[in-house]
């Protein structure tokens, strides 16, 4: 997305490509979930060349299934392509202890040899990029140019998930980590407590 490429290959991990994973999981249909906090930060170095400048999110707390306002802004200072290599870490809160939750069946602390492969699996290429993207003619596949990019204040609807057992209730962080030819390209860290019912 022109939010940067760091933002599209996070938010669409994160909101996306969960969901499409979770058919190889034992999941479960909830008849609500609240995302009750949520919180970011970069975390490469300063001169990280891909950066999230700006990320708001509303309702607090945000419902799902249920209606979403995002607004986003960042920047690359190179050309984001592929393979762009993506690690993902993440964690949950037990007992006051972070552990780390495993890769199981590409979900949890994974490896993505190339998320420019994940994005054109969720809108294969050829196909429009989904609104609110489509609108404001931004991209949604790679290679992402360099410059600034923003994603104006926009509304999604977020629709029933199925998650798996593991992912229901709790306290998280995942970290993201973007790269290529074995360079750190950008690094973003999300904090989020999930609160959900059957």
């Amino acid at each position: 997305m022109r939010s940067s490429a760091l933002f599209a290959a996070t938010l669409c991990l994160v909101l996306v490509a969960q969901g499409d994973c979770k058919s190889h999981l034992k999941t479960r249909r909830l008849a609500k979930v609240k995302l009750v906090t949520f919180d970011w930060k970069n975390c490469g170095q300063p001169d990280a060349p891909a950066t999230l400048t700006t990320l708001e999110l509303s309702p607090d707390p945000i419902s799902i299934p249920g209606d979403l306002s995002a607004a986003a802004s960042g920047s690359t200072s190179v050309e984001l392509a592929s393979p762009l290599a993506l690690n993902v870490t993440l964690e949950k809160e037990v007992a006051g202890f972070w552990v780390t939750v495993p890769c199981l069946e590409e979900l949890g602390s994974c490896h993505y040899p190339d998320a420019c492969d994940l994005l054109d699996q969720l809108i294969p290429p050829g196909q429009d990029c989904p609104e609110p993207l489509h609108t404001y003619g931004l991209p949604c596949h790679c290679p992402f140019k360099a410059g600034s990019y923003s994603l104006p204040q926009s509304k999604f609807y977020i629709p029933y998930v199925d998650l798996p057992s593991w992912l229901t209730n709790g306290n998280y962080r995942l970290q993201g980590v973007l790269g290529a030819q074995g360079k750190e390209l950008g690094c973003l860290k999300v904090a989020l407590s999930l609160n959900s019912a059957r």
